[in-house]
C-alpha cells in the first residue's frame, strides 16, 4: 500500500470517528463474540463510562441486567432479529442504573451474524425533562387581568374567553407562535370553578413521539420492558385543566386515541385492560389555521370538531399595533425589576419603528428586543435606536436616516506642520458633532440621532472636546 493510500485511510478513519462522536445518539457495536468494537462519545455519556471500560471487552462482563430483563444486543446476536423503540434498564460496572430507548440491529453478511449495533436515546433525561415541564397544581399564574391590550380585537377576545369560564366545554385556542395563547388558557382555568384543581400544560411537540402516548395516558407495570405503574397527564389533571399545546404536532393515530378519550371521558393506561373515568377539561392550542392543518393532514377533522366547542382566535401583534405602547411599558417594567434598572421608556424614533414593523415573532419577539436593548444600556434611561440588536438595526435602516460624515467637506487640510493622529481625529470628530448640532438647530437629542449616538454619549463627547452649543450656532 502506498503512503498516499495509507494517509487517505487514516483521514477516512479520523473523519469516521469524528462523525460517530458528534452523533446525538449513543452507538454501541459488538462483534460476533460480543466484544465491543465501537463505542461513541454519546454512549459514554448515557452510560457514565469511559472508552477503556468497555472497548474490547465482552459487554456482559461490563453491564448487568436484571433476571427478568434481556439485552437487546444479545437478542440480536443470538436470533438475528432487530428490535425497535424498546425501553431497556440495566446497570453499568459501578452499579448505576441506566434507562435508554434502543434500536438494535444484527450485522449480517451472507447468512452469518457478524455482530450487532445498538442505537440508544437517553430516556432517563427525557423523563426528567417531562417531569420538569409538567406544570402541576397552582402553576396557572396568570389571570385575565394579566393580559395586556386595549385594542378592540383583544377586548372582544377577553369577553369570549370569560364566557368560557362558566362551563367545562373543551376549548381550542388558535394563534401564531408568540401571541400569548397560554395566558388565555390559564385565564380560563383560574376564572372557572376548577381553579383550585391542577392546571397541567404540555407542549406536544417537545417530546419524542414514542413517549407522548405513555405520557398522556400512563403506563401499567409490565406493559413493556422497564414499564412501571405511572399515571398519565389526564389522571394527574383530574378535576382540573389539561392544556395541550401544538396539538397539530401529534401523529394521526394518537389524535384518534385522544379523540376517543375526549368522547368517552375515560382513559386506558398502556398495557392495562381497565378503563378509568376522568373529569378533565381539555384546552388545546394550535399555531396554524385549523382548516389548513386538516388539509395538510396535521389535524384530524373529528378531533377539530370535538375540541372546537369553544374556539378562540388570538390575533397576531401586527393586527393589534395599538397595544404595542402598553406591551412595551409592561416589558420595560418587568426587566427593570429583574435587572435593577430604571428605564423610563422608548425613544420616539424606536416607537415609530415598532409601530411600522410586522412582528413575525409577535409579542415574544417584542419582549426579546426590549430585553436585549436593556442588556446593553449603561447610563441611558431611554431605549434608543443605538440600543437595539444589530440584526434589527440592519433590518430597520431608514432611507431618511441622515449620515453626517459624508455631508462634511473632506477633512483634508494643507498644514505646514504634521499633527499627531489623535489630534487630527479629535478635530474631525469635533467638526462632525458641530455639523450635526447645526443641522438639528442646537437640539442635542436630535444631533445624537443623526450621529447614531445616545444623548448621554454625545454630551460626554461635547464636554471632552469643549463644544458649546450656543457658540456653534453663532458661527
Amino acid at each position: 500500500m502506498s503512503e498516499q493510500d495509507l494517509n487517505y485511510l487514516q483521514y477516512v478513519k479520523r473523519t469516521y470517528e469524528k462523525v460517530m462522536d458528534e452523533l446525538d445518539v449513543g452507538l454501541h457495536v459488538v462483534d460476533r463474540t460480543g466484544k465491543t468494537i465501537l463505542y461513541n462519545k454519546k454512549m459514554m455519556q448515557l452510560e457514565s463510562m469511559n472508552s477503556e471500560d468497555v472497548m474490547n471487552k465482552h459487554f456482559l462482563d461490563v453491564f448487568m441486567f436484571r433476571e427478568n430483563e434481556e439485552s437487546t444486543l444479545v437478542k440480536a446476536l443470538q436470533s438475528g432479529k432487530a428490535t425497535t423503540n424498546v425501553t431497556q434498564t440495566y446497570f453499568n460496572n459501578k452499579g448505576k442504573k441506566i434507562t435508554t430507548i434502543n434500536n438494535t440491529f444484527p450485522i449480517i453478511e451472507g447468512s452469518d451474524i457478524q455482530g450487532a449495533v445498538e442505537i440508544a436515546k437517553d430516556v432517563t433525561k427525557i423523563e426528567r425533562l417531562v417531569r420538569e415541564n409538567i406544570k402541576r397544581k397552582g402553576s396557572a399564574r396568570y389571570t385575565f387581568d394579566s393580559i395586556i391590550g386595549k385594542s378592540a380585537a383583544v377586548q372582544e377576545l377577553l369577553k369570549n374567553a370569560k364566557r368560557a369560564t362558566r362551563t367545562s366545554s373543551y376549548v381550542l385556542i388558535i394563534g401564531e407562535t408568540g401571541t400569548g395563547k397560554e395566558l388565555f388558557a390559564q385565564g380560563i382555568h383560574n376564572g372557572s370553578n376548577r381553579s383550585s384543581a391542577p392546571f397541567i400544560s404540555q407542549n406536544c411537540a417537545a417530546l419524542p413521539e414514542n413517549l407522548i402516548e405513555s405520557l398522556l395516558f400512563g403506563t401499567k407495570k409490565g406493559a413493556f420492558t422497564g414499564a412501571m405503574d405511572h399515571p398519565g397527564l389526564f389522571e394527574q389533571a383530574e378535576g382540573g385543566t389539561l392544556l395541550l399545546d401544538e396539538i397539530n404536532s401529534l401523529n394521526p393515530n394518537l389524535q384518534a386515541k385522544l379523540f376517543r378519550v375526549l368522547q368517552e371521558k375515560t382513559i386506558k393506561r398502556i398495557g392495562d385492560t381497565n378503563e378509568t373515568p376522568i373529569d378533565v377539561r381539555v384546552i388545546a392550542n394550535i399555531n396554524e389555521d385549523p382548516i389548513e392543518a386538516i388539509a395538510n393532514n396535521h389535524l384530524r377533522k373529528d378531533l377539530y370538531y370535538r375540541l372546537g366547542v369553544v374556539t378562540l382566535f388570538v390575533p397576531p401583534l401586527r393586527e393589534r399595533k395599538e397595544d404595542i405602547p402598553f406591551l412595551s411599558e409592561h416589558f420595560i417594567n418587568k426587566y427593570n425589576q429583574l435587572f435593577q434598572m430604571d428605564i423610563k421608556g422608548l425613544d420616539s424614533e424606536v416607537m415609530d419603528l415598532f409601530l411600522t414593523y410586522d412582528w413575525p415573532g409577535n409579542i415574544r419577539e417584542l419582549e426579546h428586543i426590549i430585553e436585549a436593548a436593556m442588556n446593553v444600556m449603561i447610563e441611558d434611561n431611554i431605549i434608543q435606536y443605538a440600543h437595539l440588536p444589530l440584526q434589527y438595526r440592519n433590518k430597520w435602516k431608514k432611507t431618511d436616516r441622515v449620515t453626517v460624515a459624508p455631508k462634511i467637506t473632506a477633512f483634508v487640510q494643507e498644514k505646514k506642520e504634521e499633527q499627531p493622529l489623535k489630534d487630527q481625529l479629535d478635530a474631525y470628530e469635533k467638526q462632525c458633532i458641530e455639523h450635526a448640532l447645526k443641522q438639528s438647530n442646537g437640539k442635542v437629542s436630535h444631533a445624537a440621532k443623526l450621529l447614531g449616538l445616545s444623548r448621554q454619549t454625545l454630551q460626554y463627547r461635547m464636554k471632552k472636546l469643549d463644544i458649546n452649543v450656543q457658540e456653534v450656532l453663532n458661527c
